[in-house]
């Protein structure tokens, strides 16, 4: 799932913007790409991650409003509790959405998501960890820039099925290479509440090519490194590469 991102109230209301506020200006971004590794909160889900989404945002009263959909295939996945492997495909939906302000010091947002995994059900494996069943989360963050670094901090209150507290401190900067050409960089620790623990940290690095004024290309590599307590059952260190390529309008 991207981070990655989000509620169903806000989906409601920014398509109530579409219809009825001609002044409000949307912004619209659709985006697909392939990794090595279906990489989650540090966790390897699956291989050859071929993914695809939309996402829209607004602005309204002075809130931010944003929400969309992603849509994940990848196969192959093993199971962490027993080591073993499935070999068939997967696929997993995701929709979210977000209400966010500006607070001056900081902003805070609060966020929805609902991952659905259908094809994992359909397969009868839910009970054996082999893949995650249906799951919501409300997830509640702040962010700023101090001297040119974002920071974000983000905690994912789980509504179905149990995430331990799951909450990850982010951190990334951009270098502007060329007119054309940033390297972005960022970094992510995750920290389980309940259980006391650090789970990983996650380091990425992304060379995004504006090839036009819309579109983006974005080779991407990126290393996750188990701390104390793996999320959701643990795992190894992994290292993903791939590439995304966005078009927004």
């Amino acid at each position: 799932m991207q981070n990655y991102c989000k509620t169903i109230g806000a989906i409601v209301a920014a398509s109530a913007l579409v219809a009825g506020t001609a002044s409000a200006e949307i912004e619209y971004e659709i985006h697909t790409g392939y990794s090595s590794l279906y990489l989650f909160r540090g966790t390897d889900l699956g291989q050859d991650l071929i993914e695809a989404g939309v996402d829209m945002s607004t602005e309204y009263m002075g809130l931010g409003l944003s929400a969309g959909a992603w849509y994940g295939s990848f196969g192959n996945k093993v199971a962490p509790a027993t080591g073993l492997s499935v070999d068939t495909d997967f696929s997993e939906l995701d929709i979210y959405g977000e209400v966010s302000k500006d607070l001056g010091y900081f902003t805070a947002a609060i966020g929805y998501i609902a991952y659905l995994n259908r094809d994992a059900e359909a397969a009868g494996l839910l009970n054996q960890n082999f893949a995650n069943d249906d799951a919501q989360e409300v997830y509640f963050s702040v962010a700023q820039t101090y001297y040119g670094i974002d920071f974000s901090l983000t905690y994912f209150w789980d509504i179905e099925a149990d995430n331990n507290g799951y909450t990850e401190l982010a951190m990334g900067k951009g270098f502007e290479l060329s007119s054309c050409l940033t390297l972005n960089t960022g970094v992510a620790i995750a920290y389980l509440w309940e259980e006391g623990d650090f789970a990983h940290i996650t380091a990425k690095v992304a060379l995004d090519w504006a090839f036009t004024e819309t579109a983006t290309l974005s080779p991407f590599v990126a290393a996750s490194f188990e701390l104390e307590d793996g999320y959701n059952g643990g795992g190894d260190d992994e290292l993903v590469a791939g590439s995304m390529l966005s078009v927004s309008f």
